[in-house]
């Protein structure tokens, strides 16, 4: 199944811009902790564009402990005329997926996705429908997973004033006539800092600050604890831009799991990832993961 992410400008003190997405709250932060890294793994991604304004996306991974090879091909064309957007993708695991996006046709700020797969070898189907809402202060969104036995219902909605955000998220199963997830956030950003906690299900705990220090580093803290439990989970992670070409990554965690990831922009259109995960209550047991990954854009 293919997913599109719509990205939002940062929000300012002087003018409040559109709020990002309730999954996008506290996604500067993620991405220190997540991108530049790809531990225990090989990975090629490679984007092209045709002459007629097709793009293709084509993506192999390998994993070094299991050997398992996984790649996806992914084409997508965008009839601007009419707001449209249409996505294929096929999976190694011979799945087959189609999108079909409407953005700002209808009434502006109103985005819909149709998205259905298909998996030839189980004859299983699968089809969801997404609607998100954004204008200035609020951004809202309904998905319904289609489903013979009762659609599944997935809502969120964030709402922004001054720099501060509020969210809740909830997901109804109406086939069982109950709501399965309740979660709420709240959290606070400007251009160079960005704050965002949350609450799952009245039982997970967890918060995200995000810092840009200076141009070259920018710095990022979670903690996350669940009810019932003595363990607080905990981590600090950075990103140093060595010049324009390069960049430094580093995080660590309370678990004593040490990840280093090092970016290099070869040349225009080709970059370089090299990472390593060290556990550093086992240093000399072994353990240690490397992983490579290299990305074409053409």
């Amino acid at each position: 199944m293919s997913f599109s992410v719509c990205k939002t400008p940062p929000t300012t003190r002087n003018k409040m811009a559109v709020p990002p997405a309730y999954a996008d709250l506290g996604k500067s932060a993620k991405d220190i902790f997540n991108k530049g890294y790809g531990f225990g793994q090989i990975k090629l991604d490679v984007k092209t564009k045709s002459s007629n304004g097709v793009e293709f996306k084509t993506s192999g991974s390998s994993n070094v402990d299991t050997s398992k090879v996984i790649g996806t091909l992914e084409t997508k064309y965008k009839w601007a005329e009419y707001g449209l957007t249409f996505t294929e993708k096929w999976t190694t695991e011979n799945t087959l997926g189609t999108e079909v996006c409407v953005e700002d046709k209808i009434t502006k700020g109103l985005k819909l996705n149709f998205e259905t797969t298909f998996s030839p070898n189980t004859g299983k189907k699968s089809g969801k429908v997404k609607t998100a809402y954004k204008r200035e202060h609020l951004n809202a969104g309904i998905d319904v997973d289609l489903d013979f036995a009762g659609p599944t219902i997935h809502g969120a909605a964030v709402a922004g004033y001054e720099g501060w955000l509020a969210g809740y998220q909830m997901t109804i199963d109406s086939a069982k006539s109950k709501m399965t997830h309740s979660n709420f956030a709240v959290g606070y950003q400007t251009g160079d800092f960005q704050l965002s906690t949350n609450v799952n299900d009245g039982s997970e705990f967890g918060g995200y600050i995000y810092q840009k220090v200076n141009d070259n580093l920018e710095t990022a803290v979670s903690l996350a604890w669940t009810a019932g439990t003595n363990g607080t989970r905990f981590g600090i992670a950075a990103k140093y831009l060595l010049d324009s070409s390069a960049s430094i990554s580093a995080k660590v965690n309370n678990a004593s799991l040490v990840g280093i990831g090092y970016t290099q922009t070869l040349r225009p259109g080709m970059k370089l990832t090299l990472s390593a995960l060290v556990d550093g209550k086992n240093i000399n047991a072994g353990g240690h993961k490397l992983g490579l990954g290299l990305e074409l854009e053409a």
